[in-house]
């Protein structure tokens, strides 16, 4: 009864968006989320590069802008992030911590949208990051905006927001059973968009550093006496 009970409100929850009309919840989901991006990559990016992404640390880990053994402690922090952000979000509207999402994602279009969405996330991102560092913040939140219209899946375009939402039955939600093939897809496409751009600009390397937004001189510092 409790479980059924607290479906219910998950259920009630969502219709309550947008009073019930999908593209206005879409539209509310899109802004937040572009509003919020800008926000925390312009806090976090002299910290630690503003990698809210395992699949940015991995793209940019390949082409030598992280230190491979910085990686999992990056990942880790991320899916934690992400759960903890699922928790806070159902604490502040009174639902439960965690449920299992059955909002159904799959089919071979859901999981190309992810594919298409990640890769112009990591094209946006080796494209500012060579010449305009200071705009990544604000190119990658309208991208994210945009995505959210654009591709089929409503872009998550993150494996560490891919796994948080399947504990979360609302509007955000993804269906635990959807989320590997999701996540197999954003990882191609972030593999995908480094690779042509490795191709196009041979010295992608030295920019690396710089994804998402440079860290602070003394963090780089640091980074090299760990290598």
């Amino acid at each position: 009864m409790s479980l059924a009970r607290d479906r219910r409100r998950l259920r009630d929850h969502g219709r309550t968006v947008g009073g019930g009309n999908v593209a206005v919840a879409l539209l509310a989901n899109a802004i937040a989320t572009g509003a919020a991006l800008v926000a925390l990559i312009l806090t976090f990016g002299p910290i630690s590069g503003a990698h809210f992404n395992p699949a940015v640390t991995l793209a940019d880990a390949s082409q030598g802008g992280l230190p491979w053994p910085d990686v999992p402690a990056y990942i880790l922090a991320q899916l934690v992030g992400a759960f903890a952000g699922v928790a806070a979000a159902h604490t502040m509207f009174e639902l439960p911590l965690f449920v299992a999402s059955r909002h159904a994602r799959s089919g071979m279009a859901q999981g190309f949208s992810e594919f298409v969405a990640t890769f112009g996330l990591l094209a946006v991102i080796w494209g500012c990051a060579r010449l305009r560092t200071q705009a990544v913040p604000f190119a990658v939140a309208a991208y994210i905006t945009a995505a959210y219209w654009f591709s089929a899946s409503t872009s998550f375009a993150n494996p560490a927001v891919t796994l948080a939402p399947a504990a979360s039955d609302t509007f955000a939600g993804i269906r635990p059973a959807d989320a590997p093939a999701f996540i197999v897809a954003q990882l191609l496409g972030a593999a995908a968009a480094t690779g042509l751009f490795r191709w196009l600009v041979p010295t992608l390397p030295d920019v690396a550093p710089n994804v998402v937004v440079a860290r602070s001189e003394a963090t780089h510092s640091d980074s090299r006496r760990a290598t």
